[in-house]
């Protein structure tokens, strides 16, 4: 089989390399290192096409664990292409997945026993509900992908299924008219795939319905914490430097230990700070008040400097404690802010309004809050 037809199956795409070619072994796959959840191939009039295991690995729960904490994130991502669920022919169901591999494993993982074709579309690593907003999963990464695998050669049904969550990015009716494909929008949660299929590719209610509960929402802070090591690394740096200024102008001599304990003690605040933007506000988001997210983080921000000065602000100046109900809000509003990408809470009209108005009031007040803060160091 000729190299042409072998990279049309999986798109030609430098770093996805080849499919099950008749030259290379299944272990050689494109060299990826998710090799493992490829068990074979099926031969097609369009080339061979990779058949893809529905059990999961430790490997790719070691993947997911590592790309929950931020490790590899962007780059934890399948190559574009058709693959192949048990032995699936021309008849068989069309699902439509993003490369992100978290997206893509929870999917396969609900396969068990079927047979069916994956036409996996370059979202460039983002998740399907993210992925719709930003445009990557959209009507014509579709169409391009349907062209691409030579999928009208491969099925007869033109019919294609996709994840309920990238409605915002799709537009059926020019996908059959670019592509002649039919589009279906299968359930929220890949575990009804089997039932909905079943059921002749019709979603019962509760289908359709997402509950975005506390585990939900919990399950996305880890990577939020870990963003924030690099910002909380300088911020921490830039206290200890306000430390030993204000001893070394107070005449003090330089202890370390005390210059390092000092600086952490003045860190708590604002870690606290980082919790209640990234853990409290998803954790407590159907009962803070108000729509806006930036709100939210800043009401719960108010909340946590009070109690903070509170507990801890006798004898702290004035000017420390303003700085305190300044960059905590702002600290907290803006981490709640990152979370709209996530949530099923907000709309993308209301997301583009709340950045607009939010945005400029945050860094206002964390630019003040800093001011605040330095001077307090020395007066």
């Amino acid at each position: 089989m000729s190299e042409e037809r072998i990279k049309l199956t999986m798109v030609d795409d430098p770093q996805a390399g080849s499919c099950c070619g008749e030259e290379e072994s299944v272990s050689d796959y494109g060299n990826a290192a998710e090799a493992d959840w490829v068990t074979g191939q099926v031969e097609t009039s369009a080339g061979p096409v990779c058949r893809i295991a529905t059990t999961l690995k430790h490997r790719d729960l070691l993947g997911s664990f590592k790309a929950r904490w931020g490790v590899g994130r962007m780059s934890y991502t399948v190559p574009p292409g058709l693959y192949a669920v048990g032995n699936p022919d021309q008849s068989s169901p069309v699902l439509v997945s993003a490369n992100y591999k978290l997206s893509f494993d929870s999917l396969r993982r609900e396969l068990s026993g079927l047979n069916l074709w994956i036409l996996v579309i370059d979202t460039k690593g983002i998740n399907v509900w993210c992925a719709a907003g930003k445009g990557t999963f959209g009507t014509e990464e579709v169409v391009r992908m349907v062209n691409a695998t030579r999928l009208p050669e491969l099925v007869t049904n033109k019919t294609l299924v996709l994840p309920q969550l990238s409605a915002p990015g799709v537009t059926a009716f020019e996908v059959r008219r670019r592509c002649g494909f039919r589009v279906i929008f299968g359930p929220v949660r890949a575990a009804d795939i089997p039932a909905f299929l079943k059921a002749g590719s019709r979603a019962e209610p509760e289908m359709r319905r997402t509950y975005f509960g506390l585990l939900d929402r919990l399950v996305l802070t880890p990577v939020e914490l870990t963003a924030l090591a690099k910002p909380l690394a300088y911020f921490t740096l830039f206290l200890l430097l306000l430390n030993l200024a204000n001893i070394l102008l107070a005449g003090g001599s330089f202890q370390p230990a005390y210059l390092i304990s000092q600086t952490f003690i003045n860190l708590v605040p604002f870690l606290g700070a980082v919790l209640v933007g990234a853990v409290f506000v998803p954790a407590f988001l159907p009962y803070l008040p108000g729509r806006a997210l930036s709100w939210k983080g800043l009401v719960l921000g108010l909340v946590w400097a009070g109690i903070y000065t509170g507990l801890y602000g006798s004898g702290t100046s004035l000017l420390a404690i303003i700085s305190y109900f300044l960059i905590i809000p702002a600290v907290a509003a803006f981490l709640s802010i990152n979370f709209t990408g996530s949530t099923t809470y907000t709309s993308l009209s209301g997301v583009v309004k709340e950045m607009k108005l939010a945005l400029p009031l945050i860094i206002a007040a964390a630019g003040l809050g800093l001011i605040a803060l330095t001077i307090s160091y020395f007066v």
